[in-house]
């Protein structure tokens, strides 16, 4: 119940930032200019915007928990509170790595972050099994604690690079507005995709529940299963996109499309394979990770991986032409195919789940299109940016 408040918060102070970071640092690397005037900036811009979203975090705590009629989550909004700000934070410094071509910190720090989660989370839960406030607020802590961690981490790698030490005078920095434009147009973005599933969290039930009493039910195997499944193809493909940005960002304008198209077939390469697995394994994938749930619903949970599996290669395919657009300081084009491919997410949405002999399929077929729409839009736009750079060259 705490969670969804506290990823609005992340969308707003750390989505976005490590992508639009990596691009201004390596536009700055490439002119022979020094990196860490980025940094600098970019640090006195998120610390605020991270310490707003933890203060609104703490302040809102006791109106939000008594929205949802759950007085006992104060506490945990208020032990998760401070993770915004420290996120915000080891977002800068990931987007200042990647930018400078290391992607070991983010790396490291992304699991470092998991391990230490996991293992207090566990410890905690342990600890307090008896008592269920209790344990939830230490869980949530738990977050903080691997957070605290993850900065300590890059603190200490920031310390073994040549750049000299943080905040110090000089005469030439990288304006604020510049860093905030781009991260603000890389954020829109991301939050679009997150943004239209909580909407579709709201109504497809209800349009669901004029013809079914399994609305609840089929959504949570939509959402919860075959969504999830699909997404992990695409969290494969991130790592391309944290390389393909620095890469792309420093590139000269007649070399950047064999970039770009390289980055798109390294996607290609990865994401299609794991579609043709999810397609043809999907029974194997619901009898071992949802063995729980009934006959009926795993043969449900099938039929949407297997037509939900076509999106493992759009999904993974626009979020690298995303980055590429990031890269040629476009983000703002990337915002906008991604907002034209949600309204006729949510059009299709509307027109075919409020119909029984689609269901909860109709969500599955408005996210194939949406993804795919994306995913040609951001490549023709991608291709025509590069097309055009390298003419003007010639003239």
């Amino acid at each position: 119940m705490i969670y969804p408040f506290y990823c609005l918060l992340l969308t707003v102070s750390a989505t976005g930032i490590p992508s639009s970071i990596s691009a201004i640092t390596a536009k700055e690397v490439s002119k022979g200019k020094a990196g860490r005037r980025v940094l600098g900036s970019a640090l006195k811009v998120f610390i605020t915007i991270g310490a707003l979203g933890s203060a609104l975090m703490i302040i809102l705590a006791r109106p939000l928990a008594s929205a949802q009629g759950e007085t006992a989550l104060i506490g945990g909004y208020i032990t998760l509170a401070p993770s915004v700000l420290l996120v915000s934070i080891i977002s800068v410094f990931r987007g200042w790595f990647q930018g400078n071509s290391n992607m070991r910190p983010t790396a490291i720090s992304e699991i470092l972050e998991q391990l230490v989660k996991v293992a207090f989370g566990l410890l905690f839960a342990y600890l307090y099994r008896g008592d269920v406030e209790k344990s939830v607020k230490a869980l949530l802590f738990a977050v903080t604690i691997s957070e605290v961690f993850a900065l300590f981490y890059m603190l200490i790698q920031y310390k073994r690079t040549p750049a000299p030490m943080l905040f110090q005078k000089d005469r030439e920095t990288v304006g604020a507005r510049r860093i905030l434009k781009t991260s603000a147009f890389v954020t829109l973005a991301s939050a679009m995709l997150p943004l239209s599933n909580m909407i579709e969290s709201i109504f497809l039930v209800r349009l669901m529940s004029a013809y079914t009493d399994r609305a609840v039910g089929l959504y949570g195997l939509y959402a919860g299963g075959a969504v999830t499944i699909i997404n992990l193809p695409v969290s494969l493909c991130y790592g391309v996109v944290a390389t393909t940005i620095p890469t792309l960002a420093k590139a000269e304008n007649t070399k950047r499309r064999k970039k770009l198209l390289y980055s798109l077939l390294i996607t290609l390469l990865v994401s299609v394979p794991c579609a043709i697995g999810l397609y043809l394994f999907a029974p194997m994938v619901v009898k071992i990770i949802y063995r729980s749930i009934s006959a009926g619903e795993q043969q449900t949970l099938i039929s949407l991986i297997k037509g939900f599996s076509v999106s493992a290669v759009t999904l993974s395919c626009l979020q690298t032409l995303s980055g590429c657009l990031t890269a040629q300081g476009k983000p703002k084009l990337s915002a906008v195919n991604t907002a034209i491919g949600v309204a006729v997410k949510l059009g299709l949405d509307f027109l075919l789940v409020s119909k029984s002999e689609y269901s909860i399929f109709g969500a599955v077929i408005a996210a194939n299109v949406c993804y795919a729409l994306v995913f040609v839009l951001n490549l023709i736009v991608n291709l025509s940016l590069t097309r055009k750079r390298k003419s003007s060259k010639k003239v």
